[in-house]
């Protein structure tokens, strides 16, 4: 048995026990409380003027797909040679050595959804991972934990330069809903032949996928920073009966109330960026607020290499610059984001019966000052300062 003793416990369900104890066994919390006795025989990780929180979630990024230091050798982010690919599986394009997860643990990040870029309609389908591990199977939370689409300038970008579809944002909405029509017939197809009126069709990996997103099995979730962008994927999310997350969201303070009025989530930034191509003119540190004050569920993303995702705390830092409140920001990197990954049963705070994904910290998550000190996944020590 693991005892974290004596720092402020921030459990993120709205207990704060200063000073407090966190107990761990067998890769799970098994109490959280106030100091008390230590059980006999616990090994003794004392955080006394520490705060110890649940590890931090980055909801969006590449980590293990785009990796670090390699350009073309170790870069899989977008499969350019056809604008529509469900099947594809970030799964098989995570490097479970990239640096990336170092930085990763030693920024107190100790889960990720990571995948496909944003050159396609659809990319492909997103992973959960823990951070560490040397085989990316055994790192997984989820898989898949969400199909990726893009709309706006990147495919338009992407094919429309070698005049191919799509060259227009109408030809991109044409063939995201060709794609998910074709899936509703795929879709009828298995269930007639399981009624037993007809054939099953021949297996379709690219229909598989998006099947269980018509089922509503995981979420569509959908590239998109202008407002308009944000609207042509709720208008297609609502007609195909959709899981709809919005992947950056940049307009999102433009329609924060229709996104609250259909229960579609967001996954927010990257926050530390400039105005790198025309559909971030409208950025603003303000958009998490609006999001916020609407009552949207959403997360806080490095979408890193484009931030390094070491600074996943300092993001969320820079919302609360913007008017987000604290207990809404530190949301948005742990149990928020768990939970628009489904994984909020496991992860995002610190309570009996989740797993002991935990950060030590030297002070208060957003002072720029404060350093990870620790960091535990599934209660193993996988990064310590040395400083």
């Amino acid at each position: 048995m693991l005892a974290i003793t004596g720092g402020k416990v921030i459990t993120m369900t709205g207990k704060i026990y200063e000073p407090g104890m966190v107990l761990v066994e067998q890769g799970k919390i098994v109490a959280v409380g106030p100091l008390n006795r230590v059980p006999a025989g616990a090994e003794v990780d004392d955080a006394t003027g520490c705060v110890v929180m649940p590890g931090f979630i980055d909801a969006h990024c590449h980590v293990g797909v785009a990796e670090e230091i390699y350009r073309e050798e170790g870069d899989d982010t977008n499969e350019y040679t056809d604008p529509v690919t469900p099947h594809l599986r970030a799964i098989d394009a995570v490097y479970p050595a990239d640096l990336g997860f170092e930085d990763a643990r030693a920024g107190g990040v100790t889960t990720v959804a990571t995948g496909p870029g944003s050159a396609n309609i659809i990319g492909g389908e997103m992973v959960a991972l823990k951070t560490a591990g040397q085989v990316v199977d055994r790192m997984v939370l989820r898989s898949p934990v969400g199909l990726k689409a893009a709309l706006g300038e990147n495919p338009k970008r992407t094919y429309g330069r070698e005049k191919k579809m799509p060259a227009t944002r109408m030809a991109s909405a044409a063939l995201l809903r060709e794609a998910l029509a074709k899936a509703q017939d795929y879709q009828r197809k298995l269930e007639t032949a399981a009624a037993g009126r007809g054939e099953r069709p021949d297996r379709d990996l690219k229909m598989e996928s998006l099947v269980r997103v018509l089922r509503r099995e995981i979420p569509l979730r959908v590239h998109a920073h202008r407002a308009d962008d944000i609207m042509t994927a709720l208008r297609i999310a609502r007609e195909f009966n959709l899981l709809l997350v919005v992947e950056h969201c940049t307009e999102g303070y433009l329609v924060a109330q229709e996104l609250a009025a259909h229960g579609v989530m967001a996954v927010v930034g990257p926050m530390i960026t400039n105005r790198a191509k025309v559909e971030l003119k409208g950025i603003s540190l303000q958009t998490p607020r609006a999001l916020a004050e609407a009552g949207v569920t959403f997360a806080i993303m490095t979408d890193h290499p484009v931030v390094p995702i070491q600074y996943l705390a300092l993001s969320a830092a820079l919302a609360v610059r913007g008017g987000l409140p604290e207990e809404k920001a530190l949301r948005a990197i742990t149990l928020d984001a768990a939970r628009i990954l489904g994984l909020e049963n496991r992860l995002g705070s610190l309570e009996p019966g989740k797993d002991a994904d935990i950060v030590v910290l030297s002070g208060y998550p957003f002072d720029p000052r404060t350093r990870v000190i620790k960091t535990y996944i599934d209660g193993r020590l996988v990064y310590k300062d040395l400083t």
